[in-house]
This record gives C-alpha cells, structure tokens and sequence, in this order.
C-alpha cells in the first residue's frame, strides 16, 4: 500500500495567476499544470485564495473530458493506492450522489457479497442533511466504523466486503479541494464531482463502479439534463482509467422507501434483506444490484442478474452477508435478528393531511430538514439520537382523507417537533387528481 508519486518531467513552473488566468478563458489544462496544481495544493504552496479563484474559474469554464480525466488520477495517486491484488474475486464498489431514505448500501454490499463480489466501500462526507450510511450503521451498537487500510484489505479478503469511513491518506488533494469547495459555492462543479468521486474509489481498490446519480429536490443537482450530463461524465472517465463504470440516473424528488432516520433505516434494511419491504426500494435495489453482478461478470444477461440478485433476497443469504459484515466490525447482530432492540422514540405522531386529496408533491429536502432537527442529524457535539425519525411516509399519488396520516413522526423532544413541524407540514402538496408519479430510474448509462 505504498504511496505511488509520478515525478515531474521537465517542466517550468507557471505562476498561479496565469493558471487561474488561462482556465478563466476557457484554456485547458495539460497533465503536468494538473499535476502542478495538485502537488502546490498539498504542500500548500499555492494560498487558499488562489485554490479558491481557481476552483471558481473551472466552476464557469469546465474541464475537457481529457482534463477531468487527468485530475482524477492525479487526485487519486496523490496519497496511497489500496492493492488488492491478490484477491482474486470481482472487485465492485457502488456510490451514490445522496438521496433521503436511501438505504440501498445497506442491502447493496451483502448481496453483492452472497453473490461472489467483493465490495470496498468507504464512505465520505454526505451533504447538508443526508443521513450517511455510517450514521445509520452506528445505531448497531459497537460497530466500528474506522478501519486502517490494512484492516480494511484483510477483512475483503476474508469476508467479500466491507463499510467503513474514508482514511486520511486516500486522495489527501480531494480532500483539500473539497474543503474550500464547500466554502466557495463550487461543489455542483460536474468536472470536481467527478474527480472527488472516483479519485477515491479508484484509490480504494475498486476495479469497477455501479454509480447512483441522484435529481431532484432531494438533491444537490436539481436539474435532470445536468445529472445526466454527471452520469455521463463518472462513466467517461471511469473507462479512460480502465474501469468498469456504469451509472443509473434516478428521481430524488420524494423519499426514498418508507423511513428517513437511522435506526428506522437499518430495520427498513432488514426488511429488504428479507426479501421485503417498500415496492420504490426493491425496485432501486434490484436495478443496481443487477449492475453490480452483471459488471462483476457473476451474471452475463439481464435475466440472470435479476435472477442471482432475488436469490440472495429470498433466501436469506444476503441478510446472513450482512451480519458477518457488522460482526466482523463489531457490532452486536444480535440487532438484526431481533429488529425491536433498536433505540425507540418515546413518542410518535402522526401528520395528519390537512384535506382529502392526492399527494401531488414531496420535497424529500423538508422532510430531510425536519428529521436533523428531531435529533437524527449530527449536532454541535457530533451526537446523533438514533431513535428519531419519519416513518410510514405516504408517496407521490397515494390518496389520503382529511386527517389520515401523511407520515409518522417518531420524536423524543416537544419543542424539537415544533421546529420540524413546519418542515413536514411544507413538503407536502396535495391536489385533487392523481399526478402520474416520476419513473425511480429515468437513465442508464454505460
């Protein structure tokens, strides 16, 4: 797991100004002014304000598909590169831009570990709101979620799979981008997305990506032409660097499955894990699920991949993958086989509709907004009450009567569920004819 640093051939320097300068109009960037850019934001010779600059000017001007291509590797071999090698098997990771209630990991790294392929998960940071799925793992008491790199091949190795957080010495330069991203309003830049993304999942062993590519009010990318343009651009790059990548673009503009929460999440992952669950989550799970084993060559046509992933579910071999995974980091599984351990609420309400209708529109980002507030985000002291949340979540086109629950509200505090009341209250809009609800997957690109 040695760092591998590519030397600088003959190369004069150029001044930062004149490389803020030329991305500014429009130029492109060769590999060694990337590999320049990369190597000064390291050893923080070029100053925070000129990374800002920069950063803004490839915001307005973009990067070629060469130049996104050349950043990505150049970010990913600016730390250590996991070898993984010798293990023999598939090795496929999934990623996912964020959604509300999305707890296909969850399903998606057992089922692929049942199935034969190895999974080198590691988490970053989510966005504003997003419960990250170590948020929702953490509510299994004991699990470890920070694993060194070495512990992190060992345990491939030994049980196909793996979920932890991200280590320091993984594309340290992405890291240093991100930080003055998120302060300079440049983290939808679709060219700095791609090069977070894959820098550190090329960086992690990964010889192939299935890529969930999130739109809508759920979403930090809103508009659907600009996540296609994203899917387009992960899966570009991943074949230029010799990867497997095949991405879906999908509608995060209501919830994702019944819940948003952690402990609520995990037990909706159970249910999944047992062939169950809410219809929007299976579909999303067997349509990535068939991805992963197609890719990993588990499965050759569309009809087996669908076959191999329902399999696992029904079985009950993925949901077994799953408590070796949370075993082997420590958690008590004694929480998957008896679900009704987890932290409960003291209280739960219901939201009632305020008139007979159809719901016509969720914004997933309000009813995000309002489950932080109940306690299920991180506070000011990293704390997260595992016991919050929504659940029971009534979807786009469902008919309701004038008080029948829109959702239940699981809730441990009164004046935290006066904040979050207004949240609810506001993400839904009801109207009298039934809308046509959005297709879960509206692209695939390969």
């Amino acid at each position: 797991m040695t760092k591998r640093v590519l030397p600088l051939r003959k190369f004069i320097k150029p001044s930062f100004e004149s490389l803020i300068e030329k991305k500014r109009d429009n130029g492109e960037f060769n590999q060694e002014e990337i590999r320049y850019i990369i190597d000064s934001t390291l050893d923080g010779e070029m100053p925070k304000h000129q990374l800002a600059a920069l950063l803004m000017a490839i915001y307005f001007a973009n990067m070629s598909a060469q130049e996104t291509a050349d950043l990505t590797e150049e970010m990913m071999l600016s730390g250590e590169v996991i070898d993984l090698s010798h293990i023999a098997k598939p090795k496929i990771d999934k990623y996912s831009t964020g959604g509300i209630g999305d707890k296909t990991s969850l399903v998606l790294v057992p089922l692929a570990m049942a199935a034969g392929v190895v999974v080198p998960m590691m988490c970053g940071a989510e966005h504003d709101y997003v419960v990250g799925t170590l948020d929702k793992l953490a509510a299994i008491p004991g699990f470890k979620s920070n694993l060194s790199n070495e512990q992190f091949a060992t345990q491939l190795s030994r049980i196909n799979g793996a979920i932890c957080a991200q280590t320091a010495d993984l594309a340290p330069a992405d890291a240093k981008f991100y930080e003055i991203r998120k302060e300079t309003g440049t983290i939808p830049s679709l060219p700095l997305i791609t090069g977070s993304v894959l820098s550190k999942k090329l960086a992690e062993g990964a010889e192939g990506l299935v890529i969930d590519v999130k739109w809508g009010n759920g979403s930090f990318i809103k508009d659907l032409e600009q996540a296609k343009q994203l899917a387009r651009s992960m899966t570009r790059v991943g074949r230029s660097m010799k990867r497997r990548c095949v991405a879906l673009v999908t509608d995060m503009n209501q919830p994702l499955g019944d819940s948003v929460g952690t402990s609520l999440e995990i037990k909706e992952a159970i249910q999944l894990l047992k062939g169950g669950g809410p219809e929007d989550m299976k579909e999303l799970v067997l349509k990535l699920g068939m991805e992963i084993v197609r890719l990993a060559g588990v499965a050759g046509s569309t009809l087996s991949a669908k076959q191999t992933v329902q399999r696992h579910l029904n079985d009950g071999s993925a949901l077994e993958k799953f408590k070796e995974l949370v075993k082997a980091q420590g958690g008590d599984t004694s929480f998957i086989d008896h679900p009704e351990k987890f932290a409960q609420a003291k209280h739960i309400r219901k939201l009632p509709a305020p008139k007979r209708g159809y719901v016509h529109t969720i914004s997933a980002a309000m009813i995000a907004q309002g489950v932080h507030l109940l306690g299920a985000g991180r506070d000011s002291h990293g704390k997260v009450d595992h016991s919050v949340g929504v659940s029971e979540i009534k979807k786009v086109g469902t008919q309701v009567k004038q008080g029948e629950p829109l959702m239940m509200i699981h809730y441990n505090d009164e004046s935290k569920l006066e904040q979050a009341l207004n949240f609810f209250k506001d993400a839904y809009r009801l109207a009298p004819k039934r809308p046509n609800p959005p297709p879960l997957v509206v692209e695939r690109v390969a």
